[in-house]
């Protein structure tokens, strides 16, 4: 199989199996998450990107594999606060994991850490893929980052580092990824200041409204970091009213 099939394969793929994920999660708002559908025999382990708490990831190792694999890299959303964590994305892994995909779901500093520590570390999380525990199973040429609500924000703005003025969060060499499936994202962080998004989690974690911090607008809008040249499959309902289109 040419490379050019196997990367439209492992599309068709992440986005079924992000879909599927983002079902499970749309069912268990109101009422207790879902228990992940784990395949027996995937591997899981936890480990730490960088000191403190929120600074881990979890890998999911699909069971029956060998040699390099496509990854994909998860991003939780939870309007980038503290009450959030990567179990949000259970189900999504699990799926995908059960799909044959290496899963690296992390985690990262909410806002109330000092800027900007919930960039930095989103970008320190997704660089640790090549240094982690599985690093030697991933395909580089087959890397997606998928990213819910203030996720998908990060998950775009992964997409876009390359982009970030010079000295900014994240900037430095990196290895892009193949693919950016952002699901209900803050595509526009200045947009999402205007709308009042989570009563003002756009201004928290950047500090402010963009006209008291206009550079770190620059620095933290995906859609101001345009274009990534990444390809990106957007998913979003029409009729959101937490991060309306």
């Amino acid at each position: 199989m040419d490379l050019s099939r196997r990367r439209a394969r492992g599309v068709v793929g992440v986005l079924t199996a992000a879909a599927t994920g983002l079902v499970e999660l749309v069912r268990g708002l109101g009422s207790p998450a879902p228990r992940p559908r784990v395949v027996p025999g995937t591997t899981r382990l936890v480990e730490s990107y960088g000191s403190g708490a929120r600074r881990r990831g979890e890998w999911w190792v699909p069971p029956g594999t060998t040699g390099p694999l496509p990854a994909v890299v998860l991003v939780h959303g939870g309007y980038w606060r503290s009450s959030y964590d990567l179990h949000l994305q259970d189900a999504v892994a699990a799926d995908l994991a059960g799909r044959g995909y290496l899963v690296w779901n992390i985690d990262y500093a909410p806002s109330a850490e000092p800027w900007p520590a919930t960039l930095t570390d989103a970008a320190a999380a997704y660089d640790f893929l090549s240094a982690g525990r599985y690093a030697g199973r991933v395909d580089p040429a087959r890397v997606a980052v998928v990213g819910h609500s203030a996720g998908g924000h990060l998950a775009l703005w992964l997409g876009s580092r390359a982009r970030v003025p010079s000295g900014g969060p994240g900037t430095g060499a990196f290895r892009r990824p193949a693919l950016l499936v952002p699901q209900a994202p803050v595509a526009s962080h200045a947009r999402g200041t205007r709308q009042r998004l989570g009563g003002g989690a756009a201004d928290a974690l950047v500090g402010g409204p963009p006209a008291h911090q206009p550079e770190r607008y620059r620095e933290a809008d995906p859609n101001a970091l345009l274009p990534s040249g990444i390809r990106t499959v957007l998913l979003h309902g029409q009729a959101d009213a937490i991060v309306p289109i």
